[in-house]
């Protein structure tokens, strides 16, 4: 029997070498600790300030981020009708594609800041770029980040504030004779029909900074009585509507879990409606023979090419867009003997009439480039007319 010394002694004993082992651990640790830390830090490196200038493009509702420079209406006009007019009308009316830029706007509505058009029961059939904005940032910014369509970021800053004062001369917020600058912009901002139309209630924006609310965003309570114990959410098309738009197995992404489903063929099995989604075949893999999907088997240097400049945002596989589709484009020219030169010839210089009064803008592509796109689009392997 243990004496209460020699028990404390034991105890005291087996504490100090606990200590000695947590020790020599935490010892033998700490150079993979730094190891580990070193090898972080060795991975990239800080951005230059040109790196992040690059970057840093947004421009805020009160105007920080926007840089100097300026562009007069006349200046815009050159612009507009060689880079914007083909998808946006030569007057902002984009009336077959697109949503008008201009027009809805009155003169009072200028004095008011807020367009009447806008309010309930007015008679207004077709809701215009130049009713809604309500802050110049805006469409300053969209304009630099994203326009021209087919190669956005293109436009020089000086550009951007020509573009910006001509689609306002159309609106006629500003004379014909105007010059917009980095000066100017806020007084041009205090002209903007819709100005007064933002409200600020719900606390999403501005925020603090810029003079906001702090109260929450979302003012409802949650709602813990009678809830269901299991929700089932199920998304479907009617067989009615599966291939109204084309087949959607054609029209989806080559990258990325999304891959559409056949709607080539019905999905009805013993009565229950189903949305198999095929599964996703590998570049340089043949698609099992019950799967119709040209997209996944087309050669993937096309199909970068094909989205590097845009094409897919006008044409679809077999459904028309802004453009026509490519089956039809292979179908109408197909017969003849020198296809592949007059198609290379139409994508480098653009062309208007042929299927519409929507022009087609030049692409950037060289001339053996076009000519790999164009004998793509009459091949049998593409999924078109002869096939």
């Amino acid at each position: 029997m243990y004496r209460p010394e020699g028990l404390k002694g034991w105890l005291n004993t087996a504490w100090l070498m606990a200590l000695a082992v947590v020790a020599m651990t935490a010892h033998a640790q700490a150079p993979r600790d730094l190891q580990a830390k070193s090898a972080l830090a060795a991975i990239g490196r800080t951005a230059t300030p040109a790196e992040v200038k690059a970057w840093d493009i947004d421009v805020r509702p009160d105007f920080a981020g926007l840089p100097k420079g300026q562009g007069s209406v006349r200046q815009g006009e050159v612009i507009w009708e060689a880079r914007c007019a083909s998808c946006h009308g030569s007057f902002g009316e984009s009336s077959e594609f697109f949503t008008p830029i201009a027009g809805g706007v009155s003169p009072e509505d200028l004095k008011t800041g807020r367009v009447d058009g806008l309010m309930p029961g007015a008679n207004q059939p077709q809701r215009t770029t130049l009713m809604k904005l309500s802050t110049l940032s805006t469409l300053w910014d969209y304009i630099n980040r994203a326009m021209p369509w087919n190669a956005p970021k293109t436009l020089t800053t000086n550009e951007v504030y020509a573009v910006t004062a001509y689609i306002l001369n159309l609106g006629n917020i500003l004379p014909a004779d105007f010059t917009l600058s980095d000066a100017n912009v806020r007084d041009v901002q205090a002209r903007l029909p819709n100005r007064n139309g933002m409200t600020t209630a719900h606390a999403m924006w501005p925020g603090n900074e810029l003079g906001g609310t702090a109260k929450p965003d979302v003012q409802g309570s949650a709602c813990m009585k009678n809830c269901l114990s299991e929700v089932v959410i199920r998304s479907f098309l009617p067989n009615y509507a599966r291939n109204a738009h084309g087949n959607l197995a054609e029209q989806s992404r080559r990258l990325g879990p999304s891959r559409g489903a056949d709607t080539s063929r019905p999905s009805l099995v013993a009565g229950v409606e189903l949305n198999a989604t095929p599964a996703p075949v590998l570049i340089g893999q043949e698609a099992p023979e019950n799967i119709a999907n040209p997209v996944l088997r087309d050669d993937a240097a096309i199909m970068a090419l094909l989205q590097k400049n845009a094409c897919m945002a006008c044409h679809g596989m077999t459904t028309k867009l802004v453009g026509p589709s490519f089956e039809a484009v292979s179908a109408k020219y197909k017969d003849r003997a020198d296809a592949v030169n007059v198609l290379s010839g139409k994508i480098r210089s653009g062309g208007q009439g042929v299927w519409g009064s929507i022009p087609m803008p030049p692409q950037t592509l060289s001339a053996a480039d076009a000519d790999r796109v164009a004998a793509w689009l009459l091949s049998d392997g593409r999924g078109g007319p002869g096939k």
